[in-house]
């Protein structure tokens, strides 16, 4: 035992709590709640996770996780942040991306005065050809009074046909129309809607999102490197709990179907991707700024009318 787990131990009996209570509160198992207060470190799944676990033992039991990194420092295994890289890339990104942004300015206004040349001789080739059309039909020559009473008298009886031939088109149009009403009302099918999931609630390290338009409640989570999960439903069953790692166990697919909540707790969620019905869902909180991540999914069935 070290002078830490006393203090944690004596902190939890204080407040009148068990095990199994601390156990309810923090989601982390009974096997390395015992090991913290026994100072056996060497159960629990390396530094990183030793420290994250002695962190929300602490809060549950009311203590100052700061003042304890500080004071037992010795006693707790240290860890390296792997945010640094993350950043420095994405700062590398940004520079290299500012040349090319100057290059396409500095191409735009030949580009606009291309496109004012190319518009205006078009303009001008329109115009020329309007004017020889116009033109051409003004040297007809005047038709004879004999040929104009004849052009009338042919024009007369083709204006008679022609208002024949529109009523007779103008019916079988109706009906033509009224056919197609009837078709299109036969045919039009209502496209089911698109699964939603929305963020409901966030606050820290905590976020509740909805599941709607749904037939099913399948979540998979995939390890990009290594992470410790605990999987579990609205009423605190846990389905599955461990350790996933990349190129070994490295996913866990859960059917939450009957379940009307499912709780995911990421131990790292900088390493943890999360698909509900293979749609990836973003982290509302940045894993970055939050590595553990308590996940809640509400599920909300599509009723069928």
């Amino acid at each position: 035992m070290t002078e830490l787990s006393n203090k944690l131990k004596e902190a939890r009996l204080s407040l009148g709590l068990s095990l199994d209570d601390l156990q309810t509160t923090t989601k982390i198992q009974k096997r390395y709640l015992l090991a913290l207060e026994e100072g056996n470190y060497s159960i629990i799944p390396g530094p990183f996770y030793v420290r994250a676990f002695i962190k929300q033992y602490a809060e549950a039991v009311q203590l100052d996780p700061d003042e304890l990194f500080a004071e037992y420092k010795s006693d707790i295994p240290s860890t390296h942040s792997e945010d640094f890289p993350t950043k420095l890339s994405r700062v590398q990104t940004r520079k290299d991306v500012a040349p090319g942004n100057s290059k396409v300015f500095a191409i735009l206004p030949r580009l606009l005065i291309g496109v004012f040349i190319i518009g205006a001789v078009a303009l001008a080739y329109f115009l020329v050809v309007n004017i020889k059309e116009n033109g051409e039909t003004a040297e007809e020559p005047a038709k004879t009074d004999s040929e104009q009473i004849q052009y009338e008298d042919n024009l007369s009886e083709k204006e008679a046909g022609a208002d024949k031939e529109t009523e007779s088109t103008e019916d079988e149009d109706n009906q033509t129309s009224g056919a197609n009403e009837v078709t299109e009302e036969e045919t039009t099918q209502v496209e089911p809607p698109t699964q939603q999931v929305t963020v409901a609630e966030s606050k820290g390290k905590e976020t509740v999102f909805e599941l709607k338009n749904a037939d099913k409640f399948e979540v998979k989570l995939v390890s990009t490197g290594e992470t410790w999960v605990n999987l579990l439903n609205g009423k605190g069953h846990s389905f599955w709990q461990g350790i996933l790692k990349k190129g070994a166990e490295e996913n866990k697919i859960i059917d939450y179907s009957k379940e009307e909540e499912a709780v995911l707790v990421i131990g790292n969620s900088t390493n943890t991707e999360i698909y509900v019905n293979d749609q990836k869902l973003e982290y509302a909180t940045p894993p970055a700024d939050q590595v553990r991540q308590d996940i809640t999914i509400r599920f909300v069935p599509t009723v069928n009318e």
